[in-house]
């Protein structure tokens, strides 16, 4: 084995090494951004980096991230908002890196995937050591962190049972070497996987005959001892709403990539919601698992059953009304007298204790949110309160009770930032041009140099794509602005003339579902090409058909402004029906919004327009994928070009050449189709 190095290479020598193991060439914005990552972990200083698409990000910050594991034996932690991007960062970016970087280091780097407990499948469960508990499974929430396991991409076919899938993955239990749901292929329902997953306040811990080849376990023991662990903004939102104390290993650096959803994501894991369906659920395992009378807790669900079914949807800046707070209050009191009782004993069977574990998480979980809504928060004290009305997935309406903090700045200052340096990097973080409205978002403060903030620098390493020449960004001045109506006939005859001249290979972003199944009805009988619809297929499905055949448009709503890649002919067009503003009756929008206003600064900038500049970003930032890509991208909403606010959110968007011409629009994308 040759002697490692003894001279500590630069981060820049090991970006070389990388770019040249993938037969890539010197990328300036790619380089620049290594040697600041490299810098603000030397200096301790916060860094925010707008880094394009194409610029190569990833190998970048890894490069940087790896050489000071090794060299200060410092662990790293590096979060992605996707599965997509924590697959690509895991299974390609940083073996690549170590591969390519680990001779000239003084020892071989190791890195480690981490993620929420109930990703895993637990052997016990799996062995029968769990007793099944089928009822409440459509009237409960999905557990927290279960935002970064969303729909499976290679979902099982729609003809197979329930009861097929979990003995496909009875069968699979005896084959996988980690247990990580995502390495099933084809996966399977959330209530599949239900049957072979616990959360952690679930499992049995220590006591557990299974412990040694707990999937779980085995997972964050790899992770305490490597140089780099890879996971995921949800586990970050856990940390952050300090729900599980030691959910991430200690590290002295953090890499969040696609930070502009790290707020949100933290958003959700701070957020509780309260239901009947929660209180009979919770109820019924303490009787079956814990053996134990729930009379009290059952006359507090009814009585919380009686004081919602007449409640009115929306925010209650002062708190929970006096009934619904003293139903709450009563729910929160029965829940505690339930908690000691339901404390598994040591001496009893393991399936007994699972029982009990059972119960006691349900019961827990119950107490702490009613505590919590019951304890008169308000908007001044920082926490939202609202009611709202859902379909479950059996279609019956559900009221639920919701909190969610005012603001999670102070929770990512103090859980995530403090006492370590955090790198935050995304194609889009610079709002109307400043990185302020991310610092804010975070707990970076208002601005740099501030004695008061931790210290932090934003930087715009640029983009290998030169927008002006590759795109161009239409805005329909002279539509009439959106009402409310889905889609207007305007709208309507705007897309059609558009996607005739782009041969189809549209890309259609609405606002709402209603506006999206709209235009998809009007315009299917009017244009000669495919239109796929969000929701007629598995999401994968749709955008792996939309980019195999060229002629194909796909419509749909919020998931496809994010995370969509679509390089090459299949996306010669972009369609925005309106500007992404939040609706007005979101709770938590509108709490903002008035705090801001109260503060006495400009609330429909600090949040609406924010929230849309944001989204705008990421939707037009669809079309260019390579340097090698031309489109259009079109609005349909004339408040882009006419409002108050439009310099500021087309500042948040790409440099593409700006027109409000429709014939100028027509026309380059008649030049595109027609040359192939």
């Amino acid at each position: 084995m040759p002697d490692r190095p003894s001279a500590d290479p630069s981060v820049e020598e090991l970006l070389d090494l990388a770019v040249a193991a993938v037969g890539g060439a010197r990328r300036d914005g790619q380089h620049a951004m290594a040697l600041a990552v490299g810098e603000a972990i030397e200096t301790g200083a916060h860094l925010a980096v707008q880094a394009g698409t194409g610029t190569g990000k990833s190998l970048a910050y890894l490069v940087a991230a790896v050489r000071h594991a090794v060299l200060a034996d410092q662990r790293v932690v590096v979060s992605t908002a996707t599965l997509a991007l924590q697959r690509q960062v895991l299974a390609r970016d940083l073996p690549l890196v170590v591969g390519a970087v680990g001779d000239r280091l003084p020892r071989e780097p190791h890195v480690a995937l981490l993620k929420g407990w109930h990703n895993y499948l637990c052997r016990q469960k799996v062995d029968g050591g769990y007793p099944q508990d089928e009822g409440g499974l459509f009237d409960l929430p999905e557990p927290r962190g279960a935002a970064e396991h969303p729909a499976p991409a290679d979902g099982p076919a729609r003809a197979e049972t329930l009861g097929e899938q979990i003995v496909r993955l009875r069968e699979w239990a005896d084959e996988t070497a980690t247990g990580d749901r995502d390495d099933l292929v084809p996966g399977v329902t959330d209530r599949a996987w239900r049957q072979v997953s616990v959360t952690a306040p679930e499992c049995l811990g220590t006591s557990c005959p299974q412990r040694e080849a707990c999937f779980p376990v085995l997972a964050r023991e790899a992770a305490h001892g490597a140089d780099v662990v890879v996971t995921n903004h949800a586990m970050l939102g856990v940390a952050a709403a300090a729900l599980a104390p030691g959910v991430l290993p200690e590290h002295d650096v953090l890499v969040v990539d696609e930070a502009h959803e790290l707020a949100d994501r933290v958003t959700a894991q701070a957020t509780a919601e309260m239901s009947v369906g929660a209180v009979e659920h919770a109820a019924r395992l303490a009787r079956r698992q814990g053996g134990l009378p729930t009379t009290d807790l059952d006359a507090a669900g009814r009585a919380l059953e009686a004081v919602l079914e007449d409640l009115p949807e929306g925010r209650f800046p002062s708190g929970l009304p006096e009934a619904v707070g003293r139903a709450v209050a009563a729910v929160r009191d029965a829940a505690r007298t339930l908690l000691s009782a339901l404390k598994p004993d040591p001496k009893e069977p393991a399936e007994a204790q699972a029982g009990r574990k059972m119960a006691f998480s349900a019961v827990s979980a119950l107490f702490e949110t009613a505590d919590r809504m019951a304890c008169d928060p308000s908007e001044a004290d920082g926490t939202v309160l609202w009611c709202a009305r859902s379909e479950d997935r059996r279609g019956d309406v559900v009221t639920r009770l919701h909190a969610a903090p005012l603001s999670v700045a102070g929770l990512i200052r103090t859980h995530l930032l403090a006492e370590r340096t955090a790198v935050l990097t995304s194609a889009t973080l610079t709002l109307g041009g400043s990185f302020e409205p991310l610092a804010r978002s975070v707990g970076l403060g208002g601005g740099e140099g501030e004695d008061d903030v931790p210290q932090w620098r934003g930087i715009d390493v640029g983009s290998p794509f030169d927008y002006p020449r590759q795109g161009i960004c239409y805005i329909a001045r002279h539509l009439p602005p959106p009402g409310r109506e889905p889609a207007t006939d305007a709208q309507l005859d705007e897309i059609a003339a558009l996607v005739e001249a782009a041969g189809g290979r549209t890309l259609g972003l609405f606002s709402s579902r209603r506006a999206a199944i709209a235009a998809a009805t009007a315009l299917r009988p009017r244009v000669p090409v495919p239109i796929l619809l969000q929701g007629d297929d598995q999401l994968p499905t749709l955008v792996a058909r939309f980019r195999d055949d060229e002629p194909t448009c796909l419509f749909g709503t919020l998931s496809l402004w994010q995370g969509v890649d679509v390089p090459g002919p299949a996306c010669r067009l972009v369609v925005i029906d309106r500007i992404p503003f939040p609706r007005p009756d979101d709770p938590l929008s509108a709490a903002r919004t008035h705090a801001v206003a109260v503060g006495g600064g400009n609330g429909f900038m600090a949040v609406s327009a924010t929230h849309a500049a944001l989204l705008l970003a990421q939707g037009a930032g669809r079309l260019i994928r390579t340097t090698q890509d031309r489109g259009v991208v079109a609005v349909l909403d004339p408040r882009l070009a006419t409002a108050r606010y439009a310099g500021f959110l087309q500042r948040s968007m790409p440099p593409f050449w700006l027109t409000t011409e429709l014939d100028a629009a027509l026309s380059a994308l008649r030049r595109l189709t027609a040359s192939g």
